[in-house]
């Protein structure tokens, strides 16, 4: 018998974009139902940070429009070329020396979370008469780590956004800690969102992203789940 430095590596599964994504939304679908929600109401955003280019040709090729991104210069040497028919999401921290930029390329910021920051989207929407939609960001377990508005600290902020800077919000975005249940941190976000007239929440990843429709999320964030492994 070979050894088994001899024997042929086992061949690598082909990556099937098509039904990869068809899974996903057949269980964002699913998970809306189950909760008594229009499946239509929930949308995916696909997690394309980091992930192989051959992947994300192939997800593109299969029908998704909307992407997530989580720096700007990965998103724009990704993306400036093929740019047409595309929604593309900020979904990482935002610097204020690339405000600019991420102004004019992205269609949605979805992490807005300190007033200097807020100062300078509401500077640049304007110099640049673009108004990408905005999500304020909840660090809901007040993780030092973690960029986000606490929750104790959301409403004012909230409406700071509205009054002092002019910006129109679109939603709230969060992240809930990895090693707590993701329900209590959804249902949160959604409390916020609701008694500050916020239709639109960006909650749930791979892991979670059902549990996040049940509490209302309207966009879904998945990476693995859809790309696999980077």
């Amino acid at each position: 018998m070979p050894d088994a430095l001899s024997r042929p590596a086992a061949p690598i599964a082909a990556f099937d974009a098509a039904a990869a994504r068809a899974g996903i939304l057949a269980r964002i679908a699913a998970a809306a139902r189950a909760a008594g929600r229009d499946p239509a109401a929930v949308s995916l955003t696909a997690v394309s940070k980091m992930q192989r280019e051959g992947r994300v040709a192939a997800v593109l090729d299969a029908g998704q429009r909307v992407f997530g991104e989580n720096r700007v210069q990965e998103a724009l040497g990704r993306w400036r070329q093929r740019r047409e028919g595309l929604e593309l999401r900020l979904i990482g921290p935002l610097q204020t020396n690339k405000a600019r930029e991420a102004v004019a390329f992205f269609d949605v910021i979805e992490t807005v979370d300190r007033p200097k920051l807020a100062e300078m989207l509401a500077r640049e929407t304007q110099r640049l008469g673009r108004q990408p939609r905005l999500y304020v960001e909840i660090n809901t377990g007040e993780e030092p780590q973690k960029a986000g508005v606490i929750p104790p600290d959301a409403d004012a902020f909230i409406a700071r956004c509205r009054g002092e800077f002019s910006l129109t919000l679109e939603g709230l975005m969060c992240i809930p800690p990895q090693d707590e249940p993701p329900g209590p941190h959804f249902a949160l976000t959604a409390k916020v969102a609701a008694r500050n007239g916020l239709e639109r929440l960006s909650m749930g990843m791979s892991a979670d992203f059902e549990t996040a429709i049940q509490f209302g999320a309207t966009s879904v964030r998945v990476g693995t789940a859809l790309f696999g492994a980077r």
